[in-house]
């Protein structure tokens, strides 16, 4: 028997509330209704804002981002970023050439690094991250050369990605600003996310540091789909929804 509108509607935003996001395909099996149903009560709702929109799908957040400076992006969720950059040293060996991208997580990454006291080789997008390492005789910096991303202190361009061509590295550590389980891994600038797809090419393992905040979001550049990285570094925070949906697709799952 057919439901009515305002049931859809009661129904369409439990499961938002349940599951964090809705796909149209879904709802439409669940409700035995046409997608074009679907899409209207979902545009219905957006109207009344009570959820986003995206292609095929909808969500409780804003799943677009704005891109902030990077100094105002280090003061939010700093705890967590902190708790995922020490857990991702212990992913590093003694002798690893690493590359590190750009972003506030790297960035305290590169300060938990110190605290190893390892002989490594560090190819760095990041400026602040060089920094942070340069000070140090056992730890060989490689700065990419470029335009200087000035929100977040890297640089970015053909010059760095041409250098990134003539190297092959352990691993690469990567911030990115959304991650979604339809569009993949996304960072707010084009640019940046090109860089990004030549350091995933020169690396053999694929690390992404991201706390909860990004899950379900997505930045203007598309970085890479989920079949390329191989961990996700993130808190506790994180919905296990969006956790096991990245697991089922093979990457492996750090909560801390």
């Amino acid at each position: 028997m057919a439901i009515s509108i305002a049931e859809r509607h009661q129904y369409i935003l439990k499961k938002l509330n349940e599951n964090g996001f809705v796909n149209v395909m879904d709802l439409s099996k669940e409700l035995e209704v046409s997608f074009v149903t679907i899409r209207k009560d979902l545009k219905a709702l957006e109207e009344r804002n009570l959820l986003f929109r995206t292609h095929g799908s909808a969500t409780l957040i804003n799943p677009y981002i704005n891109e902030k400076p990077v100094n105002e992006k280090e003061k939010i969720h700093a705890n967590e970023k902190q708790k995922i950059a020490k857990a991702a040293i212990t992913l590093i060996n003694n002798l690893d050439t690493i590359i590190i991208a750009s972003g506030t997580t790297v960035i305290e990454f590169a300060r938990q690094i110190l605290n190893l006291q390892y002989d490594l080789t560090v190819l760095s997008a990041s400026l602040d991250a060089s920094l942070i390492l340069g000070h140090y005789s056992q730890i060989e910096i490689i700065q990419l050369g470029g335009n200087i991303r000035k929100s977040s202190s890297s640089v970015i361009g053909p010059f760095a990605e041409k250098m990134l061509s003539e190297f092959s590295c352990n691993k690469l550590f990567m911030g990115v600003d959304g991650i979604d389980l339809s569009h993949g891994f996304t960072t707010t600038s084009a640019m940046e996310a090109s860089l990004n797809q030549k350091m995933i090419t020169a690396a053999q393992k694929i690390i992404v540091l991201a706390d909860s905040s990004k899950f379900g979001r997505r930045g203007f550049g598309r970085i890479c789909g989920l079949d390329k990285v191989d961990i996700v570094i993130t808190d506790k925070s994180a919905d296990e929804k969006f956790k096991k949906g990245l697991e089922d697709q093979g990457i492996q799952v750090l909560a801390v």
